[in-house]
């Protein structure tokens, strides 16, 4: 049996573990192995492997492996609290910069709480106790963590489409999770916890340097607008994806699409107000790729103008610079989402025209030629037209230098996402953007799956450097998730999907929100017409009556 790694290969005669495998092929002064690649699949450490093989490492340095080391902590926290406080009912809430914030039901916790968790942690480290793996059947799994109070996860599991499932068993606790995990609790020895009120934060290590925990990230309004997103989630009885789908199974869905989209409605006509007391002239919309920017853009004209006023509409894409002089990424291709992309000096200089009553002279980009046209639009504006500017770059002081900031409002969008699959295991907001997008690309940028997943890193690595470190300036901050969609985008993008070939790539990017997608039940085609054609998920899913641009070709 010929196993390859690393650019070496090796024979063995008797079957062998992945890490086995890995310890023979690769130096031993190289960073920690936490799994591996095989034709698109993801295989643990302990994986046995019977017939030659191609092995591609992973370590803390790429996404899966910070999801297998994430996980792998994760059920050394949950035994920790049950140790600390057997009763206490755990809550994974969502990401903070390198960390997760966690809430133990009912319970505010205290220094002292934190410090027992992470003192219970450390010692199950240090035992390096194994993860054992079961193979239950369905009705198992539901019976075991209906009869331990888990009930989100029995609900939860009874949609999903397969008889028999991997229960990790961890010193005689068992959980259930949704992907690989490590062999024993020895791998994981960098973490922090950190007391956040009413819960923690767990820290993770630091993605270019996984020997150090990563520092805290101070994110109070991101803080807010999470704990108002849980908040609205458990006043509509939809905190899980077993709740969802209770809701479709039982015919709810359609009132649940309109108190969504009403509840996206207040929070516009709020934020309306608020531009109105501050008597903004610039207001800056930005955020990450699919977090619906556009319709955001246009809905808020819309709730301005019952306010008395008439905003104009201007896309900093018109700004781009010629594709051939745009900066290129080390791979060699354009950085599209790099700020030099952008002409900002130009930028800057019509936005200074028209905030003093001048006419500028204002650019048109061609996407399809990927050239600024040659004719400039002449524009003026009024005292009661306000600027409203979209762009990912919005919140990024170099377009801010030089003017009133009073005038200026800065609002930060994204699709932060605060539905779990269960208390335990979280829907990533980034998993669910890349959804968004590849639904979009498909439909409306003839773009295939596997194009936009290609796409994917290079839009993350722009985003953690052009727009994560900004969000926090943001005067107001908007959450552009609606917590029916992914229902929806499953009804859409399912079939599109598994069609993305296993031997691709980016094939495993595929499989994680195809994993997430088969715990939803399908929803009625008919449903979609419920959904108004003004809403953000119109952007990607086709129906939205408004463009800020349609003249852009």
């Amino acid at each position: 049996m010929k196993i390859t790694a690393g650019g070496r290969e090796a024979v063995f005669e008797t079957p062998v573990t992945v890490l086995e495998a890995l310890r023979t092929l690769l130096p031993p002064d190289g960073p920690q192995v936490l799994g591996a690649y095989r034709d698109g699949r993801v295989l643990e450490l302990n994986s046995i492997l019977k017939q030659d093989a191609a092995l591609i490492p992973i370590t803390y340095g790429v996404e899966e492996g910070r999801r297998i080391y994430e996980r792998s902590l994760r059920f050394i926290f949950l035994l920790a609290v049950k140790r600390c406080f057997p009763d206490a009912r755990v809550r994974i809430e969502h990401s903070i910069g390198q960390g997760v914030y966690v809430e133990l039901e009912h319970m505010r916790l205290t220094p002292p709480d934190v410090q027992c968790i992470e003192d219970e942690m450390r010692d199950i480290v240090q035992s390096d106790l194994p993860f054992h793996r079961h193979r239950w059947s369905r009705d198992e799994a539901i019976a075991y963590f209906s009869q331990s109070g888990d009930e989100d996860k029995a609900r939860l599991l009874s949609y999903r489409p397969y008889d028999f499932f991997n229960v990790y068993e961890l010193d005689g606790m068992y959980e259930y999770f949704y992907g690989a995990m490590l062999p024993s609790t020895g791998y994981t020895n960098v973490f922090r916890l950190m007391p956040r009120s009413p819960g923690l934060v767990g820290l993770l290590p630091r993605t270019d340097n996984p020997s150090q925990v990563a520092p805290y990230l101070n994110v109070p309004k991101h803080m807010t607008t999470f704990r108002q997103s849980n908040y609205w989630c458990k006043v509509l009885g939809c905190s899980t994806v077993a709740d969802l789908n209770g809701l479709i199974a039982q015919g709810g869905l359609r009132d649940f699409i309109r108190v969504n989209e009403a509840f996206h409605d207040k929070s516009l006509s709020e934020i309306a107000q608020d531009i109105m007391n501050r008597n903004a002239r610039a207001i800056f919309i930005a955020g990450p790729s699919s977090s619906g920017k556009t319709t955001f853009a246009n809905r808020l004209s819309i709730h301005l103008r019952v306010n008395g006023l008439k905003p104009l509409l201007i896309s900093m894409d018109d700004f781009y610079i010629d594709r051939d002089k745009v900066p290129l990424e080390a791979d060699g291709k354009p950085d599209l989402e790099a700020l030099d992309a952008l002409d900002v000096p130009y930028f800057k200089q019509c936005l200074h025209q028209l905030l003093d009553g001048q006419v500028a002279m204002m650019p048109r980009f061609s996407f399809r030629t990927g050239q600024r046209k040659p004719e400039l639009v002449p524009m003026t504006v009024a005292p009661n037209q306000p600027l409203i500017i979209e762009g990912i770059h919005g919140l990024n002081p170099a377009l801010h230098d030089g003017f009133d900031r009073s005038l200026l409002c800065l609002i930060y969008i994204s699709q932060l996402t605060s539905l779990n699959l269960d208390y335990h295991n979280r829907i990533r907001t980034t998993d669910a953007r890349l959804l968004r997008r590849i639904v979009r690309d498909y439909q409306f940028r003839s773009t295939k799956p596997e194009d936009t997943l290609a796409m994917w890193d290079s839009v993350r690595r722009g985003e953690e450097k052009w727009i994560f470190p900004y969000q926090e300036a943001a005067d107001i901050v908007f959450n552009s998730a609606l917590h029916y969609e992914l229902p929806i985008l499953k009804t859409i993008s399912y079939d599109i999907l598994r069609q993305v070939p296993q031997t691709d790539p980016n094939y495993i990017k595929c499989s994680r929100i195809l994993k997430i997608l088969n715990y939803m039940l399908p929803v009625d085609l008919e449903v979609l017409d419920e959904i108004p054609p003004l809403s953000i998920l119109r952007e990607f899913i086709g129906g939205n009556t408004l463009y800020l641009h349609p003249s852009h070709a």
